[in-house]
């Protein structure tokens, strides 16, 4: 799996020689095919698994009782999000260009996301600051739906009982600002360069993709994304988009 240095360290070498440009290109749509073809693969037969115990279960409700059932439907559900996450990544950095609103796409995921903890009955208070007149966008609606989402579902993830998460968005100068923020767990100043790097998880069934993801998708749009610590200690995620 490429990190996030590597990546860079081919772009430089793209920019400053002709020649590599063209290898290193054909290299990473090498690399990209193989990651989706062996994704595939194991998806295929994993999701037979999947079905099959479901129609167990239903089946023979008493296996629901034996000590290792759960762990083992636990862990095919993980290994399937994990290919899931995978592909998502593996795809970040194609996009689908697309003129719209990108004002009503951050409203509609906020209201969506709303609508998710209100039908879970967490506890968590959400809200959200859109200031109006951002104009049109030029991207993937879609991959950068997907970012915002990621960024809300990883503080959910973070916070614990009756906390709060905050999702801000305006436009400044030339570029989108989109800011999550919660008064979670925090991240530690020894992890904060990692936690973009592929499979780097503190969560106990994280597959460590889903930031990763958002990074992959935000560069790609020529924007950046940042973690921080606001002055009150709560957790600060920055998306940064060029109009």
């Amino acid at each position: 799996m490429l990190r996030n240095i590597d990546i860079n360290q081919m772009n430089r070498l793209m920019e400053e020689n002709e020649d590599a440009k063209q290898i290193i290109t054909q290299l990473l749509k090498n690399y990209h095919s193989s990651v989706s073809m062996i994704a595939h693969e194991i998806r295929n037969p994993l999701t037979l698994v999947s079905s099959s115990l479901q129609v167990i279960e239903v089946q023979h409700p008493e296996v629901k009782e034996f000590s290792s059932w759960k762990q083992t439907t636990d862990d095919v559900r993980f290994m399937c999000g994990l290919l899931n996450d995978l592909t998502d990544y593996n795809n970040g950095h194609s996009l689908h260009y697309s003129v719209f609103q990108i004002e009503r796409l951050i409203r509609n995921v906020a209201v969506s996301f709303a609508l998710s903890l209100d039908a879970e009955e967490s506890e968590i208070e959400f809200s959200s600051q859109i200031i109006p007149g951002m104009g049109d966008f030029t991207g993937d609606k879609i991959k950068l739906e997907q970012v915002i989402l990621n960024l809300l579902r990883n503080a959910k993830e973070a916070v614990t009982g009756q906390g709060t998460i905050f999702l801000r968005a305006e436009r400044v100068d030339d570029n989108i600002v989109i800011e999550c923020i919660d008064n979670g767990c925090g991240i530690p100043e020894d992890i904060a360069d990692q936690i973009f790097e592929p499979f780097f998880s503190r969560k106990e069934n994280g597959t460590g993709l889903g930031l990763s993801v958002a990074k992959q998708i935000v560069t790609a749009h020529s924007g950046t994304i940042s973690a921080g610590c606001s002055d009150d200690g709560k957790t600060v995620f920055t998306v940064t988009l060029p109009v």
